[in-house]
Formats: structure tokens, C-alpha cells, sequence
């Protein structure tokens, strides 16, 4: 007998929508062999669900709290410590048929989270709402079905409004597989993808260009040079530090240019005289003016950020706006904007190729914990502050990540 989608109907019928599962139990008919064995032969997927209980058991059998921490913004502020609170006793919330429940791992911060805690992307959303864009984790509950795809216990990535919680629920569509929970696949979620697909799709590389990337040591910074090198591109790359530079260096940038010790419009016309064809800008204000200074006949500017203007209350900071037609008419260059949200269509074949990448080892995910800031590693959801501040003093190094730890009391 066949399990079809009628004689699924008719089971469910009878049956609750979801089921306790623990490890040390196995459905079973003495007379006749495993119940499942009628249904096709195939074992039932693990699931779990909160609806029966307060408390529940999770796949390692610890408990999992009906409460939990997460960060939600309660005013408009580019302060992101004046609008973000951290509550500590949220409910934690439900999977419904479709979705997962993901006990975060890891976080990831990005230079957005302002824009966002400022209300710049939606005005007509009004607080309180949930905050963070990216997570990894462990599965501990899923939807019925939910579990055609995916089980209790495996690792997943996502890209969602609410990361800043202990647990997340993900509709299972938007959730991607993981072999592991690691931070470096937190990396590629949004930096790598953006920088892939805005330099696929915008930026025309091939062998011999010459590419400058403006903070290339930044989250988003390290794949767009380490993509321009695999498209045989000579790269430049804008920095605040030796360090920075040096860290540059071993990922394969051409040129570094310390903007802190260096003067970058010298730099580039002495060293490129006819300019650089592509550039990818995440700084805005004089740096934006400077790369737009440096850009070659037909050479395009890609921005996928303006990091120094997120913090002002304007959003933006001045540029040298009335020349610009001239700038491009002289050049024939062109200026081109990339949001991620508007090449969805794009982004699981980006990321299925950067994982990939990865996993071949032709791709270097760095990921700063903030080991060397004063307070140290940034641990749990009230270190998130600290690692935004980190990150607009320009600090980090690759892309920053918290950690969040989850103790684990076995009941079994």
C-alpha cells in the first residue's frame, strides 16, 4: 500500500497534526512490524511541537524554555542602542505546519541593522518589531509539513527579520541546509551574496579589469575581492590599518591602500592614471567622490552602501552631486545601486556556487568575534550592542559574528 495524497488526508483525520518524538521510543505493532512499515515503508520524520506544553523536549533531550531573550526595536533611532531593548522574557514562539523552529547558534551583524533600527527600509512598520537579518542553527521543532524536507536536529541558515533572538521560526522554504553549524556559513548568507551577485550582475568582470573595493576588509569587503580575483581581476582594496591590509594581501588583493596613513586620490592617480573600470562602494560621502574621481572610460560604480551616512539622523552625507552628470557624460561611466532584495531570483544559485567555493576551499570566510575589542568575544544577544559599535568604528576585520551559547540539561 502506497502512501498517497488521499490516504494522507484520511490519516490525518484521525490522528493529531503533530506528535511528541523521543529518541528512546519507536512506534511499533508486535503483531504486524513498525506502524510505519503500512505506510510505504518509510520511517515518520521526527516532530516536535509546543502546542501540548509549556516545556518540551528538544532532539538532544534538554529543555527548552518557554521563554527566551531577543532584541526588538522600540524606537526609531539610527542609535541603535536607544532603539533596540533587550527583552528577557519573550515567549518563545511557534512553528506552524510549514515552518521551523532554529535555536540560533550564531548571528550575524551587518552595517543595515541601523537602517532598519531607524525605520529607513519600511516607514509604515512601527515599533515594537524584531531585529537582525541572519542566523544559523539547530532545528528543535518543525512543522508536520515541514518535515517532508527537513528533520529535528539539522543544522540550517537563514535570511530573516528577527535573528536577534534565542530562537527563530523560519518557513521552511526560506531555510538552507546545512552539513554543520559553523559561522563561516553565516558569512556567505548576505556579504557573499551580495557581493556576488551585485559583481555578476552589475559589474561585467573579466580578466585584466581593475577592481577597487572600498572598507575590502569588511564583511561584505574580503568576498568582493576574493570574486574579482577568481574573475582575474587586478584589485585594489580601501583599509584602515596595516592589519587590514596585510589580512588584504593573503586573500589576494593587488594593491592596499590604508586611507588612515595614505592618501587614496594620490594613490589611485599615480598608480592607475587611466582609472579603474569597476568599483564596489560601501563608504558613501568623500570616499564615494573620490572613487567616482577614479573610475576609468565606461567604467561603472556599483554602491551597496553608504556605512558613513547610516549613524547621522539625514541617513546620507553630502556628495558632490551637481557634477556628477558631467563626471559621467565625460567618461561615459555609469552609477549603478544594488539592493539584495530586488535579485532574489538570483540568490540560491549565488549561494549554492559560494558554498561550494567554500567547501572546494577556493573561498576564505573570515569572521571576527570580537576577541580583541576590550570586553572581549561578543557572547549572547547583550553583546550585540557592543558588536555594532565595533563595527562603525571600523574595527573588524572579515565579518562579524555573535555567538550564542545554549546550555544543555539533559533529561534523558
Amino acid at each position: 500500500m502506497s502512501f498517497s495524497a488521499k490516504s494522507g488526508a484520511w490519516l490525518s483525520s484521525r490522528v493529531p497534526r503533530f506528535w511528541w518524538w523521543r529518541p528512546w521510543q519507536q512506534l511499533s505493532c508486535a503483531a504486524a512490524g513498525p506502524a510505519w512499515s503500512y505506510f510505504g515503508g518509510s520511517r515518520p520524520r521526527a516532530i516536535l511541537d509546543m502546542s501540548y506544553s509549556r516545556h518540551f523536549l528538544d532532539f538532544q533531550g534538554s529543555s527548552i524554555p518557554s521563554s527566551m531573550k531577543k532584541l526588538v526595536v522600540t524606537k526609531l533611532s539610527q542609535n541603535f542602542r536607544e532603539a533596540v531593548t533587550l527583552q528577557q522574557d519573550s515567549p518563545v514562539p511557534l512553528p506552524g505546519d510549514g515552518d521551523l523552529l532554529v535555536r540560533n547558534r550564531f548571528v550575524g551583524i551587518n552595517a543595515s541593522d541601523i537602517n532598519y533600527s531607524a525605520g529607513r527600509y519600511d516607514p509604515s512598520v512601527k515599533p515594537p518589531f524584531d531585529i537582525g537579518f541572519e542566523g544559523v542553527g539547530d532545528v528543535v521543532a518543525l512543522g508536520l509539513s515541514a518535515s517532508a524536507s527537513y528533520t529535528v536536529g539539522q543544522a540550517v541558515a537563514y535570511v530573516k527579520a528577527g535573528s536577534f533572538a534565542e530562537y527563530t521560526v523560519v518557513p521552511a522554504k526560506q531555510a538552507i541546509p546545512l552539513p554543520s553549524v559553523k559561522p563561516e556559513f553565516l558569512t556567505l548568507m548576505l556579504s557573499g551574496a551580495t557581493a556576488y551577485i551585485s559583481l555578476k550582475e552589475l559589474g561585467n568582470l573579466s580578466e585584466g579589469k581593475k577592481v577597487l573595493v572600498t572598507a575590502a576588509a569588511g564583511g561584505t569587503g574580503q568576498f568582493a575581492v576574493q570574486l574579482a580575483k577568481a574573475a582575474k581581476c587586478h584589485v585594489i582594496g580601501t583599509c584602515s590599518s596595516d592589519e587590514k591590509g596585510g589580512f588584504l594581501k593573503s586573500i589576494g588583493c593587488d594593491c592596499t591602500i590604508n586611507y588612515k596613513t595614505e592618501n587614496v586620490e594620490s594613490v589611485l592617480r599615480k598608480e592607475y592614471p587611466e582609472g579603474v573600470d569597476v568599483v564596489y562602494e560601501s563608504v558613501g560621502g568623500k570616499m564615494f567622490d573620490l572613487a567616482l574621481d577614479s573610475l576609468a572610460t565606461k567604467g561603472c560604480l556599483i554602491i551597496i552602501g553608504f556605512i558613513a551616512g547610516y549613524q547621522n539622523p539625514t541617513g546620507l552625507q553630502p556628495i558632490k552631486a551637481e557634477l556628477l552628470p558631467a563626471k559621467l557624460l565625460k567618461k561615459s561611466a555609469s552609477i549603478r545601486g544594488f539592493f539584495l532584495n530586488h535579485y532574489l531570483s538570483e540568490y540560491k544559485v549565488a549561494l549554492k556556487d559560494l558554498l561550494k567555493m567554500y567547501e572546494r576551499g577556493d573561498l576564505f570566510c573570515e569572521v571576527d568575534f570580537g576577541d580583541m575589542s576590550p570586553e572581549g568575544k561578543f557572547i549572547g544577544l547583550e553583546s550585540v550592542f557592543r558588536a555594532v559599535d565595533y563595527m562603525y568604528m571600523g574595527k573588524n576585520i572579515g565579518k562579524i559574528v555573535v555567538e550564542l551559547p545554549h546550555s544543555v540539561n539533559s533529561k534523558l
